[in-house]
C-alpha cells in the first residue's frame, strides 16, 4: 500500500515540473522498510507521440545502472561464486597485458583499477561490439598502477566488471542480473544493460534541455563520429535503438519502481529474496576512497562500488547507490531503511534539481506505516 501523505507531496510536486516545462516526463519510487510509500509518474514519455509516463514506462539511466552491475558482482560474491580479491587476469589472461596483471575485482569496484578511458578513436558503433570493446580494454596501458589512485571509470566499468564475471561464471551479466536479482524479484522486464527489442516501445524518449532531440544517425554513419574520453549522456546517443538494445553495463534501462525494489531487497527488506548478508551490506556502503578524482580533477568519494551520496547530500556509511548523468538517481539509505529511485527523460547533464527535491521530501518524511486506504487517483 501506498503512504499517501508522501505520495501526494512527490505527485504535487512531479506536476509542477511537468506542468511547468521543466521537466518533460518523470517517475519515483520510494520503498520504505519494504512497503511502497511512493509510487509517481507524471509528464510524458514520448512528446513526438503525446505518450504519456505510467509507472511501466522504461527510462534510460545513464550511470544509474553502474549500482545494478555492482549488485551483480556482490551477490556473486555472497554466494560463494566471486572473491574480490580475485585477479581479473587469472579468468581473463589477456587482460595481464602491460602489467595489469594485478588488477582485481576490487580494483574494479573501487574504480582504482587504472583503465578509466575509453580507447581513442572509439564510436558509437564499437561501444556495441562486446568482444572488440573487451580486446581494446584487454590491451590497454593502464593511467596508474593499478590499486594506487582513484579515478572514475565511467565507460570502462561496464565492461571490465562485465567481461570479469563472465569468465568467472561463463553467463554474461545481464544474464547473471536477470537470473539472481530481476526474476526473483519479479522484475525481469524492468531492469535493463541492454533492453530486448521487444520491448523497446516501453521506453522513454530522452529530450535535450533545448527541445524535441534530432533523429539519432544511423549506425556506421558518417554522423557517427569519435566518442570522447567520456560518454556524455546526450539525447542523441541515449535514443538509438543500437545502443538502448546493445550490453553496456556502464548505462542501462530501468522503471523507477523496479531500481527501488533492487535497493529495498539488498537492504533485505523484501520478503523470500536475500540477496546479501548485513556484514556485506555494511561493506558495500562502506567508504573506500576520500580525495581527489585523478580523472575529473574534482575531490570525491567512493563506497564499495557505489556512490555514497544520494541527490541531497553525502551520507557515508548509510547510503550506497549510483545518480547517473543525466539527472537519474537511484539508492538506498540504511539507517532510515529506504530506497529511492527517480527517473527523467528531460537529458540536461549533471542536472539533479528534480531528484534533489523529491529526496528533501523522502528525508523530511515521517517514518510512518503505510497508509490502509492507499493513494489518491494520479
Amino acid at each position: 500500500m501506498i503512504a499517501a501523505n508522501l505520495q501526494g507531496r512527490i505527485q504535487k510536486a512531479i506536476h509542477e515540473l511537468t506542468d511547468s516545462g521543466a521537466e518533460t516526463g518523470v517517475q519515483v519510487a520510494v520503498i520504505r522498510h519494504g512497503a511502497v510509500v511512493a509510487d509517481v509518474a507524471g509528464g510524458v514519455a514520448d512528446p513526438a507521440a503525446s505518450r504519456p509516463v505510467s509507472p511501466g514506462t522504461l527510462f534510460w539511466a545513464a550511470s544509474t545502472a553502474k549500482g545494478m552491475a555492482s549488485t551483480v558482482v556482490h551477490v556473486l560474491a555472497e554466494r560463494g561464486e566471486l572473491d574480490y580479491d580475485l585477479r581479473v587476469a587469472d579468468v581473463w589472461p589477456e587482460f595481464a597485458a602491460h602489467g595489469k596483471d594485478t588488477v582485481t575485482v576490487r580494483h574494479l569496484l573501487c574504480h582504482t583499477a587504472g583503465v578509466p578511458g575509453l580507447p581513442p578513436g572509439t564510436t558509437p558503433d564499437d561501444l556495441c561490439d562486446w568482444e572488440r570493446m573487451c580486446a581494446l580494454l584487454a590491451g590497454a596501458e593502464p593511467w596508474w598502477r593499478p590499486g594506487t589512485r582513484f579515478g572514475y571509470h565511467s565507460d570502462t566499468f561496464g565492461y571490465l566488471v562485465g567481461e570479469t564475471v563472465r569468465r568467472v561464471t561463463g553467463c554474461t551479466i545481464s544474464e547473471l542480473l536477470r537470473d539472481l536479482i530481476t526474476s526473483p524479484l519479479g522484475i525481469v522486464n524492468d531492469v535493463h544493460f541492454g533492453v530486448p527489442a521487444r520491448l523497446l516501445p516501453r521506453v522513454a524518449t530522452q529530450i535535450d534541455p533545448d527541445g524535441l532531440p534530432k533523429p539519432p544517425p544511423e549506425p556506421g554513419s558518417p554522423q557517427t563520429p569519435p566518442v570522447p574520453m567520456v560518454i556524455i549522456p546526450r539525447a542523441a546517443l541515449a535514443n538509438r535503438r543500437d545502443l538502448l538494445t546493445a550490453e553496456i553495463p556502464s548505462v542501462g534501462t530501468m522503471t523507477a519502481r523496479a531500481a527501488a525494489t533492487v535497493y529495498a531487497a539488498l537492504l533485505g527488506h523484501i520478503d523470500a529474496v536475500h540477496l546479501v548478508s548485513a556484514e556485506r551490506l555494511a561493506a558495500m556502503a562502506a567508504i573506500t576512497h576520500q580525495g581527489p578524482d585523478a580523472v575529473m580533477g574534482v575531490e570525491s568519494a567512493w563506497a564499495f562500488g557505489y556512490s555514497p551520496a544520494r541527490p541531497a547530500g553525502m551520507y557515508p556509511g548509510s547510503v550506497f547507490g549510483m545518480l547517473g548523468g543525466n539527472g537519474s538517481a537511484a539508492f538506498a539509505d540504511i539507517d532510515s531503511g529506504t530506497a529511492v529511485a527517480v527517473m527523467r527523460n528531460r537529458c540536461s547533464i549533471g542536472d539533479f534539481t528534480t531528484a534533489t527535491r523529491v529526496d528533501r521530501l523522502v528525508i523530511d518524511a515521517p517514518d510512518q506505516q503505510p497508509d490502509q486506504q492507499g493513494a489518491a487517483d494520479e
